[in-house]
């Protein structure tokens, strides 16, 4: 076993001999001979045990325990108490999901802290294909049924080449001490359910099924690893950001086939579930502007693409607000609004026939603007003189001209003097504010967009 475990270790590049590992021991026949089996190998290694009060005198016995397995081991221990029951009413969620988010954001503390590299926890094979079959249960797609995976950023799982029955063994052969947990006994929690029928009404079947699964865990993980190439081939041909935009382009995503599926992958980042993207097809060949929504994002169909973005409430930095629009007075010298910088320069010069504006600045006539100015999200209803044209025109009209997405028109700020418009900031100007020959001063706008 001791041999199996370090060329486990070795072959999966797990940790090197010269690192500082923390164990997770709950004092369980499992995380005991994780601990046995680092102590023979001569590794560098700590213990962490959590107590989740979930079993009376039960839960300090467990830390007693751990305790004097650390003290025997002569290694750092770390334990500590959880409110678990508490923590889960608070936060709505089962007793064994507050467990699990407690214990893993104590173990990252505790490593940081501690200077250990990993995090290594004993689960085994009979835990991976436990876990293989509540994801199928769940309906996790390709990625739940690769079972638990040795490495997962600071986390390892340093006995997955193990099943029960050498554990077992090992512990009895080697006569180790172990504490047993009362509630794996019970058939409240779904892995025991897993554990205690369906896996014995499996082996009546089959009676090596175990072993059957393990291989196609591992065929199946192979297989994920060639299916993520594949998808993120594409994503990088069809997907792109913009700013704080991301954009699928309809006609090259509508010849992939299966459509849903690489549709699925590539708005799972943004917590699209499938029945939301099966929505989204069917809207692909239809009008735009139909939006659909995740817990997180927005996804707009617009009339060549689909564009998503987060959802998230305008920045308010520091600005004087009066009814939703930053007040600019002539001190103003520069603000932050949204993913927008505005600055502003006041200066005395002649007027010049050279002088021009891009779409992201202004040049206006100082003594032609009331302060403060404002500005202010675009409504229904406004309208301005487009600079070089003599008449009026409305800007719900101006933004169809452009060919404006839903998300552009939406994001479109205004500058006002006395009521009207300005400048439509990183678009137009406003034909009654530019500067002439009688200009005397020159108010500089520039807008600067933020990554």
């Amino acid at each position: 076993m001791l041999q199996l475990f370090k060329t486990y270790n070795q072959n999966k590049s797990l940790f090197s001999s010269s690192e500082k590992i923390l164990l997770t021991v709950s004092g369980g026949i499992d995380s005991i001979l994780m601990c046995d089996l680092f102590f023979k190998a001569g590794f560098n290694f700590g213990i962490a045990h959590c107590n989740f009060q979930l079993r009376g005198i039960e839960s300090e016995l467990d830390e007693a325990f751990v305790k004097q397995l650390a003290e025997k081991y002569k290694v750092p221990f770390f334990s500590k108490k959880f409110n678990t029951s508490n923590y889960a009413e608070q936060e709505k969620i089962s007793i064994q999901m507050a467990a699990r988010y407690l214990r893993y954001e104590w173990f990252e503390e505790i490593r940081k802290k501690n200077k250990f590299k990993y995090i290594a926890t004993a689960h085994h094979q009979n835990d991976s294909i436990e876990t293989f079959f509540i994801n199928l249960l769940r309906g996790t797609g390709i990625a739940g049924l690769h079972g638990i995976l040795p490495k997962q950023g600071n986390i390892i799982r340093p006995l997955l080449f193990a099943n029960k029955i050498q554990i077992e063994s090992y512990v009895k052969k080697n006569k180790l001490l172990y504490r047993e947990d009362s509630s794996n006994a019970s058939d409240k929690y779904v892995r025991n359910k897993i554990r205690h029928h369906l896996i014995p009404l499996l082996k009546e079947i089959n009676p090596n099924v175990e072993s059957a699964i393990v291989n196609d865990i591992k065929y199946l993980s192979d297989v994920e690893f060639i299916y993520r190439n594949n998808i993120e081939n594409k994503r990088l041909e069809i997907v792109t950001k913009k700013n704080n935009s991301i954009t699928i382009l309809i006609k090259k995503i509508q010849k992939l086939n299966p459509l849903s599926t690489y549709l699925f992958e590539f708005l799972k980042p943004y917590n699209f579930n499938f029945s939301i993207v099966e929505e989204i097809i069917k809207a692909l060949d239809g009008e735009s502007g139909k939006q659909f929504f995740s817990p997180t994002h927005r996804l707009i169909k617009d009339r060549e693409c689909l564009i998503i973005e987060s959802k998230k409430e305008t920045k308010e930095l520091g600005q004087k607000k009066t009814d939703e629009a930053f007040l600019i007075s002539k001190k103003s010298k520069k603000i932050l609004l949204d993913n927008i910088q505005l600055s502003f320069k006041v200066e005395s010069e002649k007027f010049n026939q050279q002088l021009v504006t891009d779409n992201n600045s202004a040049c206006l006539d100082f003594d032609k603007l009331d302060f403060p100015l404002e500005v202010r999200k675009w409504r229904q209803g406004d309208a301005f003189y487009p600079l070089g044209m003599t008449g009026k025109k409305k800007l719900s009209d101006y933004f169809i001209d452009k060919k404006l997405s839903r998300i552009q028109k939406e994001n479109v700020e205004i500058l006002i003097s006395n009521g009207k418009i300005v400048w439509v900031i990183g678009h137009r100007m406003d034909e009654r504010f530019k500067v002439t020959k009688k200009t005397l001063k020159i108010y500089f706008v520039k807008s600067v967009l933020l990554p």
